[in-house]
């Protein structure tokens, strides 16, 4: 397994003060990504919560994934949550050490009071003593909120004095990317009211005591609420490891509802879904993968996207026109770029593959964050995307309409068919996921060619000229 060292440095520890007139939380920054390029410690936001405690309750989730492994519980995980100011919200974010949820609260303009929220994405430190802090805030006393340093840190400290180095696993980094494009195939399913959300919640399992996994459970809705169903019924909704939710406690009482998102059921496999709380100008996201002991990353969602090369030049063109915005219009960036929609979306998908933009279920739209990790290592070390080029590269494919064959280096030759759009291979990957974790590496090599993909290094006589 691929891994790098990912560090991270903050002027001082984020912590929890008491000030005059209230009490002060300051959330300290590392080095991010701004519309004036890279700063070192830039501040998002200067001002106050207009609900204290349901912003800690939150936070306190967030940072619960961050430190959580779902599967496997035994082995450490703990990567400090992202914070990305989108103009007219903030947006926390994080991901389990096992790769299988994604967290994301969103504190709204309703939410925040008297200051301007800035523009960029970074991590933001969630020590331990804050965390003891923040889950001891009882009242709804006056909060002051500082995502960044303030102007004293800025022009005393020389340097910074807080470092941390974690490892960052290469299949994390593509998990963080395969949660967006996944979440942009769900659609609202069900939406619970204060009560039924609170009823449904505390029914759930808690998990065993080894972390072991509970399976997949499918809720189907019902008048207000949601009961129980055996099998993935039409309107049904795929639950799996309930465990998982656990997060959610953290906000229990401060919902005012809750909403399920999915995709279609349209067989028995288990999908990924995305449960939403409803806060007081907040929303609190959890994206759970299909299965507690199956992380995102080998979803292959994003591979169609990562394997056509217009895509590529689209992407970077699309990239020069987002401006942080909170949501993205692809109709606006279709008419800025001159593309067409789809190509619009292709692009989307291949931006979020690097994280350069994540989607909201809630507003069905992406928006424009950037990671502040070295995500261009998603594409590089995608092993049935690099195993596709490499086929293509050997000449090992070769078309007859609807069918494609590929010739692997044993000498075995599989057959990838196309039937309207959908390809299908003879390969034992085909034949466990029947496409339910994306295109087998046989079948992107056939999508590549069928492209017009060339062998890296080809070279093709176009009007007399040598083009590589």
């Amino acid at each position: 397994m691929t891994r790098s060292l990912q560090a991270v440095a903050y002027t001082r520890s984020s912590a929890l003060e008491s000030a005059p007139g209230g009490r002060r939380l300051g959330l300290e920054t590392s080095r991010g990504a701004t519309p004036m390029g890279f700063e070192e410690h830039p501040q998002f936001f200067a001002g106050f919560l207009t609900s204290p405690q349901v912003a800690a309750a939150g936070l306190l989730a967030v940072a619960d994934v961050a430190a959580a492994r779902y599967y496997q519980r035994q082995l450490r995980a703990s990567l400090d949550p992202v914070v990305t100011g989108n103009g007219d919200r903030l947006r926390f974010e994080s991901f389990s050490g096992c790769g299988g949820v994604y967290a994301r609260l969103d504190v709204m303009t309703a939410g925040l009071d008297g200051g301007e929220v800035g523009h960029g994405t970074t991590n933001v430190d969630v020590n331990n003593p804050l965390r003891e802090a923040l889950s001891r805030i009882g009242t709804d006393d006056p909060l002051h909120l500082r995502v960044g340093p303030d102007e004293m840190a800025v022009t005393t400290l020389d340097g910074p004095v807080v470092e941390k180095k974690v490892p960052l696993p290469d299949r994390w980094l593509r998990g963080f990317a395969e949660a967006q494009v996944i979440a942009a195939g769900f659609d609202l399913r069900a939406e619970l009211p204060a009560a039924e959300a609170v009823r449904f919640l505390r029914s759930l399992p808690r998990g065993s005591a080894r972390g072991a996994a509970r399976g997949a459970q499918w809720v189907v809705p019902a008048g207000r609420g949601l009961r129980p169903t055996t099998r993935p019924v039409p309107g049904a909704v795929c639950l799996p490891g309930p465990e998982r939710l656990i997060a959610l406690q953290r906000v229990l009482r401060h919902a005012t509802a809750l909403r399920v998102y999915g995709p279609p059921v349209t067989r028995e496999a288990t999908a990924a879904g995305a449960w939403e709380a409803v806060l007081p100008g907040m929303r609190l996201t959890l994206t759970l993968s299909p299965d507690a002991s199956r992380g995102f990353s080998g979803e292959g969602a994003v591979l169609d996207a990562l394997a056509a090369d217009e895509a590529t030049e689209d992407a970077e063109l699309i990239a020069v026109l987002l401006a942080w915005e909170p949501r993205i219009d692809v109709g606006e960036l279709a008419a800025a770029s001159g593309l067409p929609t789809e190509r619009v979306r292709a692009a989307l998908v291949r931006l979020g593959t690097s994280g350069r933009v994540g989607y909201d279920t809630a507003e069905s739209a992406y928006f424009h964050r950037e990671l502040p990790y070295d995500a261009e290592r998603v594409e590089h070390h995608n092993p049935r995307l690099r195993a596709a080029r490499a086929l293509v590269a050997a000449g090992a494919v070769a078309l007859d309409g609807a069918l494609g064959t590929v010739t692997a280096d044993d000498g075995h030759v599989h057959r990838v068919r196309d039937d309207a759009g959908t390809l299908s291979c003879s390969c034992l990957w085909w034949a466990k996921y029947r496409g339910g974790r994306g295109p087998c590496k046989h079948a992107l090599a056939v999508r590549m060619v069928r492209r017009g993909a060339q062998a890296p290094h080809e070279r093709v006589l176009v009007d007399g000229g040598d083009v590589r």
